[in-house]
């Protein structure tokens, strides 16, 4: 039996899984070294798209439009990697509109304020028009991790993979939790630290699936040839 086609298949779904992990760690690692090296920039009271404003925010713009385009590119590894079954067809969809939430966030930058960047009032400002699109951005990426996990959080527990089913519930639980607490704190800090959470999540879950895919544990079906001879 020929089995060139199989590796073929399994050495491109590895690849295609290998982008949702290089996308997330691109921009988480990004966004915490940015919010202690720009300077003006307070991660305490500055939201962490404001780094895409000022003489640098180029860096920014730059990590949302890339590692946005890496996940959405993984989602096809995701759908390959995954057997049938529930939350195959949802799962990357939900991924990918992460990924597109976070070519928004680079296209559509949000308005300066509170000091930053430099020269930028001391208050906030009264929205333009691109500032009210960029907010459309962590909306989507909020929404759609959160019912990403909970997607995938139902397939481990059909497939009795308990570990995998508590880190798919704990994940969003954490980043809701801490995002909600920043609030009353006064400190935007937990919004990032819940944000790096479940920005990793789809970097965590690939690593695993690309385990799998490597291992054979998780063979993909070979493609129907109808017609073929018997």
């Amino acid at each position: 039996m020929n089995t060139a086609p199989s590796v073929a298949r399994s050495a491109m779904t590895a690849g295609l899984l290998a982008c949702a992990i290089a996308g997330s760690a691109l921009f988480v690692v990004t966004v915490l070294v940015q919010s202690v090296t720009r300077v003006g920039f307070d991660p305490r009271v500055h939201a962490l798209s404001m780094l895409a404003l000022g003489d640098l925010g180029w860096v920014q713009t730059t990590n949302f439009i890339l590692s946005g385009a890496l996940i959405l590119v993984s989602v096809a590894g995701f759908h390959r990697a995954l057997s049938p079954g529930r939350g195959r067809t949802w799962g990357p969809i939900l991924i990918g509109l992460f990924g597109i939430g976070l070519i928004w966030g680079g296209l559509f930058p949000t308005d300066a304020g509170l000091g930053f960047p430099d020269g930028a009032p001391s208050g906030m400002t009264e929205p333009t028009l691109v500032g009210t699109l960029h907010n459309l951005s962590p909306t989507l990426i909020a929404v759609s991790l959160v019912a990403a996990c909970i997607v995938l959080a139902r397939r481990f527990a059909g497939e009795k993979r308990w570990g995998w089913t508590a880190y798919c519930i704990a994940t969003p639980v954490a980043y809701l939790v801490l995002g909600f607490a920043a609030f009353p704190l006064g400190d935007f800090r937990w919004v990032l630290a819940g944000g790096a959470i479940i920005w990793t999540w789809p970097a965590v879950v690939a690593a695993g699936l690309l385990r799998e895919v490597r291992s054979g544990s998780r063979a993909e079906p070979e493609p129907s040839h109808r017609g073929a001879a018997a």
